[in-house]
């Protein structure tokens, strides 16, 4: 039998929650707000939607504590449900707000954004465009991809998730998920390059 020092403790915490102790919910949440937030605000690029959805995940999570397996991880878990409930949410709005060119992917020195993104042989989006111009040119790329391309590159490059952690959460092999994040970066200069040509 596995001892406490042995269980992550997001499981100890729903165990607790499920024996009848309220305050382990509470932790549980506060355990993933900053991360799971942060996820959602960069893949939805609207803080409101994103508490909202934040919200609607650990509800899920409340409804279903019983039926979860806690021989597995919880993490890609609340991921899978924030990511889906994200996706959802997106579809159904007909305008999304811009995301600033720079969103950082983590608080590393070597941090990546939007402007990362674009190839270094393009010209400075400042020498023939707005700031606010390109925020919605790149955004407008980004919501154009295919879904499939469009969630990895959220989860690689705004929120620094390994690779390894993306295709558990996408139940996906580690080498689709390299290809896909290959893709969706090659899909992004080729279609930035269009649009810079215009």
């Amino acid at each position: 039998m596995p001892t406490t020092e042995n269980i992550p403790q997001d499981i100890q915490l729903l165990q607790r929650y499920l024996d009848g102790d309220q305050e382990a919910f509470a932790a549980l949440i506060d355990l993933y707000r900053n991360e799971l937030y942060n996820f959602l605000a960069r893949f939805t690029g609207d803080p409101a939607l994103a508490e909202d959805i934040f919200q609607e995940t650990f509800l899920q999570l409340h409804l279903s504590a019983a039926l979860f397996d806690q021989s597995k991880r919880l993490k890609p878990w609340l991921f899978t449900i924030a990511a889906n409930k994200a996706r959802d949410a997106l579809r159904s709005r007909s305008r999304r707000r811009a995301v600033s060119l720079d969103v950082a992917v983590d608080s590393s020195a070597e941090s990546i954004s939007y402007g990362h993104l674009i190839p270094s042989d393009v010209p400075a989006p400042e020498e023939s465009l707005s700031n606010l111009e390109v925020q919605e040119a790149v955004q407008n790329i980004v919501d154009e991809m295919p879904e499939h391309l469009r969630v990895v590159l959220l989860m690689s490059y705004f929120h620094g998730m390994p690779y390894k952690e993306i295709a558990e959460i996408l139940d996906a092999p580690l080498g689709t998920i390299k290809s896909r994040i290959h893709a969706a970066v090659s899909l992004f200069a080729q279609k930035w390059r269009a649009s810079a040509k215009r």
